[in-house]
């Protein structure tokens, strides 16, 4: 058991740094009233503040009724749950991002369940980042973080082992446990072995004319549907010859989710991620 104030002050050290920003709380408003002070603020840290001591931590990448559903049916309390998103993600409905069911949070309060969410903190480059657990994952080895995103540096250039982008799609399939995408726009081999990666929704005009800078022609990421939203970052990839692989949101995030849980168990708190279905339409 650990003080909740103790906690979230440490959090607060390890992952925020000046000039990170979020904008989730302007979404938000019918589940205002749960919402913590410190959230509407800033949009990071403190959700909803249900408990003043914590014994264990769930994590997750979305709060999802199947996520909060679960942490119900243990019988928690005095808990946190971490997400890495303040919503949920489901490509399928007119917003991609909806948020968290009002029966639900009232259940978590009435346990002293609280919520803390990392968005922009946990994508920024580090041990624990989206991107650098994505790429540890795929056994790239690691150049440099690129693509400046809220205050962060969201992306990696790296290298990888694998010869070909049918390869290296091959190896991608495998490590996030069911089929990727592939959008092969440019060449089969891969030069020099270089890539880049940006988990989640990485597949945006903002990122991917950085690759050129670097004269990488091959980009992994998490949500690559081809759509009327995502038709121009597509054009100019096949413009430019560089490959893309998708592996939903989802799936290119959990690593971050899995790993924080080591980052709680350093703390003294039992920790445990719990798995979601991914949204295979995000490919």
């Amino acid at each position: 058991m650990i003080k909740a104030i103790e906690l979230y002050d440490r959090m607060e050290e390890d992952f925020v740094s000046e000039g990170m920003w979020d904008e989730w709380a302007k979404y938000m408003g019918e589940i205002e009233d749960f919402l913590s002070p410190n959230f509407i603020k800033r949009s990071m840290g403190l959700v909803c503040d249900f408990t003043e001591s914590i014994s264990r931590v769930y994590t997750a990448v979305f709060p999802s009724e199947a996520v909060m559903g679960k942490i119900l049916a243990d019988g928690a309390t005095d808990a946190m749950l971490f997400v890495h998103h303040a919503a949920i993600w489901d490509i399928r409905r007119p917003s991609p991002f909806y948020n968290m069911d009002r029966g639900l949070l009232e259940r978590l309060k009435d346990n002293r369940i609280s919520i803390f969410n990392y968005h922009v903190p946990l994508d920024n480059y580090g041990e624990f980042s989206t991107t650098k657990t994505l790429a540890d994952a795929l056994g790239i080895e690691i150049i440099k973080p690129f693509a400046e995103y809220q205050g962060a540096l969201a992306g990696i250039i790296g290298k990888t082992s694998c010869r070909t982008v049918e390869e290296l799609n091959t190896v991608f399939s495998k490590t996030i446990d069911h089929h990727t995408k592939l959008y092969p726009y440019g060449e089969s081999l891969i030069q020099d072995g270089l890539v880049a990666l940006a988990a989640g929704g990485g597949n945006d005009m903002a990122v991917v004319p950085e690759l050129l800078e670097h004269n990488v022609k091959v980009f992994v990421t998490g949500v690559t549907v081809k759509n009327e939203i995502s038709a121009e970052v597509h054009s100019f990839e096949e413009e430019n010859h560089i490959n893309v692989l998708g592996g939903t949101h989802y799936s290119t995030e959990k690593f971050a989710c899995q790993k924080m849980c080591a980052y709680f168990k350093r703390l003294g708190l039992p920790s445990i991620f719990i798995e979601e279905i991914p949204v295979f339409e995000d490919m």
